[in-house]
């Protein structure tokens, strides 16, 4: 949480946090992440379970949009509950957890049927979309956050199709080749549902200096072991 004291680095020493993305200090990139003006809004659900404080991306998603909100928990009334104000399902989308290409997306954002078959006027089920809903844990909390919140049914479902992989690289094992994080998958969908690809640039920078903090902290590797040579048989006596 945000307003914790203090959290574990890489190597398990507890540090200061930052009261605002709840990283440690030596990770923090909020004076980079200066509030983009997203005309769709941005609502993150965050499993309380979810305990990667070093990696994980949903507050600094939020902090990088002004139009966004973050809430932790497992289940709330309805949308309007969870955003905090009126709003219709039915024109916000939410981010599919089935995989992309099951649904066989005819484009880098697509919107869904409840079969999962995509809709047949993409563009004006996009147009249309006010707000978008992104689950942040694991897989299996990610699904759980799905269903105990039936109303999410209510809500268009959306896949999309990057063309490159995370930034995490090897930092963090996606369950799938194409998963990204919350950050990428919020900034992949803004740019491309308000046609400002600027949003996902700003974004990932942001991401990029993170990751690379993250990567400074790291303990160097052990040195590798000298190589042993291996000293000459002996050659055989003579009989």
């Amino acid at each position: 949480m945000a307003t914790e004291a203090a959290a574990k680095d890489a190597a398990g020493v507890e540090v200061e946090t930052c009261p605002h993305c709840g990283k440690p200090l030596a990770l923090c990139v909020c004076e980079y992440a200066k509030p983009i003006e997203n005309r769709i809004a941005v609502l993150v659900l965050q499993h309380p379970q979810e305990q990667d404080k070093l990696l994980g991306t949903a507050r600094l998603t939020v902090r990088h949009l002004a139009n966004a909100s973050f809430k932790v928990g497992l289940s709330w009334p309805s949308l309007a509950k969870a955003v905090g104000r009126p709003v219709d399902p039915k024109r916000w989308g939410i981010l599919h957890l089935g995989s992309a290409e099951d649904a066989a997306p005819t484009a880098p954002v697509t919107a869904l049927e409840g079969d999962g078959s995509p809709v047949a006027n993409q563009k004006r089920a996009l147009a249309d979309l006010e707000g978008i809903i992104l689950l942040d844990g694991s897989w299996s909390q990610a699904k759980t956050l799905w269903w105990r919140n039936p109303w999410v049914l209510k809500a268009r479902r959306i896949v999309i199709s990057p063309a490159t992989p995370s930034l995490y690289g090897k930092l963090r094992k996606e369950p799938r080749k194409a998963g990204l994080s919350t950050l990428e998958a919020t900034a992949f969908l803004l740019a491309h549902l308000e046609g400002k690809p600027e949003i996902e640039k700003t974004m990932l920078s942001t991401f990029r200096r993170m990751l690379q903090r993250y990567r400074d902290s790291l303990p160097p590797p052990p040195p590798a072991p000298a190589h042993r040579q291996r000293r000459p048989r002996p050659e055989p006596s003579p009989q």
